[in-house]
């Protein structure tokens, strides 16, 4: 007489592989022996391991005693060949045929959703030493959809088949993106510095909108007598097939400054006007296409279509001192209307294990774009640009190490707001806010060099590290706070400054380079990632002076 129970082996338990292999690999006459598989209790409670190497704990699920049935005689098993498993000697790779796959905890998001991201499907053979399981988990929580991703297989109907079960534990999908608070230094329309103005934004999304996966979000940026609006949706599943379709509206009423010194620009009104800088006004109205697929696991591929419609209004003719020399201001953008085309294609590569605080693992972008003339644009151009970032956990207190890397090259003639700006990658200035620049400073400048003379570029490259130190972790609307500290060095040329490079420096003054540093906390909630830097405040503290540089 005997009485069976289930057996539950979590992908945990990739650490004890040898384990594994000798349970795999036990003969039919112990599988069938009368004694009953002993099934550990449920541990306690774990404490928050989230953001370490530790992995979880294994897990063992007893049979409920209501399951139990009386005990009744098991017929003999007929004769059969080994499985492949079982024959296996201790060392080769355990394999388990999927006899279906289970997703508990989805209380809001539906399963269907959830497989969308899952590469495997009943019929597969699944190795659980394949690196495969680990990055299909880490997909499911760079989603944003779920708090933890835990997997865990069960035993199927027969020998070396088995049940994967997906447990997820759901987080608030209505999420904050980006959220910009700052202080900026800008001019009036007529290009005369104004004292420090705030500017704001905030981008908002539902990331799985009644439980599709459908992305639809919207965002907002102000700053003094500018604003930036976007409406975006992204369905990862178009038509319940494998393709992913995008689509963003813009619309941009914004104004960039000119000039690196004694600024002279001639205005209808009067024939000439000395200011500070010269002040472009422009409007933006478009949107943009998208159409994705993913390549693996971890790779996906993207093709964007873009068309805005353009107004610009510049100075009729504007002129500055650069270096020693005074000339021309390159505007780098069309007067009146214009029409921008372009096609991008987007290829990327993640296995972090977070989307917002990762503790190993890559994310890594090249990404393409070229001006469609063809099509109508005005703007005739090719970009390219590659970033890459790697994440190590350290062996001390669970700290972190982030090494980034940054490469872009534009030939041709992109409007400015296309170009490579040194506010996106000097953290003392503030970055552009959906496209629209704030601020007028130039870089600090700490190596004494030409990148002074430079405010958009046709080059740009960027090498920067970043240490992260856990203060906390828990369980409801905090998940995590990190203290992070950072530092780099980049450089932003214009073509002018490698053909014509600017007077009066030499040497390796000439090459446009800064230094850059930061400070702050990173947080993870319920609502979103954050990030609170004293970087853009620090900016202010080695030169406050309003004018020319």
């Amino acid at each position: 007489m005997r009485r069976r129970a289930a057996t539950v082996l979590t992908l945990a338990t990739l650490l004890f592989p040898r384990a594994l292999r000798a349970q795999a690999a036990a003969p039919p006459s112990e599988a069938a022996a009368p004694a009953e598989p002993t099934v550990p209790p449920a541990p306690p409670p774990a404490p928050d391991t989230w953001g370490t190497n530790e992995p979880p704990a294994p897990t063992g699920v007893a049979p409920p005693a209501a399951r139990e049935r009386p005990p009744r005689e098991r017929p003999p098993e007929p004769a059969a060949e080994p499985d492949a498993e079982a024959s296996a000697p201790s060392d080769a790779r355990v394999r388990y045929t999927l006899d279906a796959i289970e997703v508990r905890g989805n209380r809001r998001t539906r399963s269907r959703v959830v497989m969308r991201y899952v590469p495997f499907k009943p019929g597969d053979v699944i190795d659980v030493d394949d690196t495969e399981v680990e990055l299909t988990r880490y997909r499911l929580l760079g989603t944003g959809f779920f708090r933890d991703v835990q997997f865990s297989l069960r035993k199927g109907s027969t020998r070396g088949h088995v049940v994967l079960v997906i447990d997820v534990e759901e987080r608030n999908t209505i999420i904050v993106n980006d959220l910009w608070m700052g202080l900026s230094a800008d001019a009036d329309k007529r290009g005369n510095a104004r004292p420090l103005t705030a500017y704001a934004g905030v981008d908002v999304a539902e990331t799985n909108l009644a439980g599709t996966g459908i992305t639809f979000g919207a965002a907002v940026g102000l700053a003094q007598e500018q604003l930036a609006l976007r409406v975006r949706f992204l369905d990862p599943a178009f038509l319940g097939g494998r393709w992913m379709t995008s689509a963003t509206l813009l619309f941009n009423d914004a104004q960039d400054y000119f000039g690196n010194a004694d600024v002279a620009t001639a205005d209808p009104a009067q024939l000439k006007q000395f200011t500070d800088y010269a002040v472009v006004r422009y409007k933006r109205f478009g949107g943009m296409l998208g159409v994705g697929r993913d390549l693996s696991v971890p790779t996906q591929l993207w093709l964007n279509y873009r068309l805005e419609r353009l107004d610009t209004s510049v100075p009729r003719a504007a002129s500055h001192v650069r270096g020693i020399d005074r000339e021309p201001i390159l505007f780098d953008i069309l007067p009146g209307k214009s029409v921008l085309s372009t096609a991008r294609g987007v290829l990327q590569h993640d296995t972090r294990d977070h989307p917002f605080l990762p503790t190993r693992g890559w994310f890594g972008t090249v990404a393409g774009e070229v001006g469609l003339t063809p099509l109508g644009s005005d703007y005739a151009y090719q970009k390219i640009d590659l970033a890459a970032s790697r994440w190590w956990q350290l062996p001390w207190k669970q700290h972190v190490l982030r090494l980034e890397l940054f490469g872009g090259a534009i030939s041709g003639d992109a409007p400015f707001f296309e170009q490579y700006y040194v506010g996106d990658y000097s953290d003392f200035l503030p970055g552009r806010m959906l496209g629209m620049n704030v601020d007028r400073r130039p870089p600090p400048n700490f190596l004494d060099n030409a990148i002074v003379e430079v405010r958009y570029g046709h080059y740009a490259a960027k090498i920067g590290t970043e240490y992260r130190v856990p203060l906390y972790r828990g369980q409801r609307s905090v998940y995590g706070i990190d203290f992070f500290g950072s530092a780099g060095v980049y450089g932003v040329a214009h073509r002018r400054d490698l053909t014509h490079p600017a007077r009066g420096y030499s040497r390796f003054q000439l090459i446009p380079v800064d230094l850059t540093a930061n400070l702050g906390f990173r947080m993870d909630t319920a609502a979103g990632g954050f990030a609170f830097a004293f970087s853009n405040v620090l900016g202010f503290v080695p030169v406050r002076g309003e004018g020319n540089r």
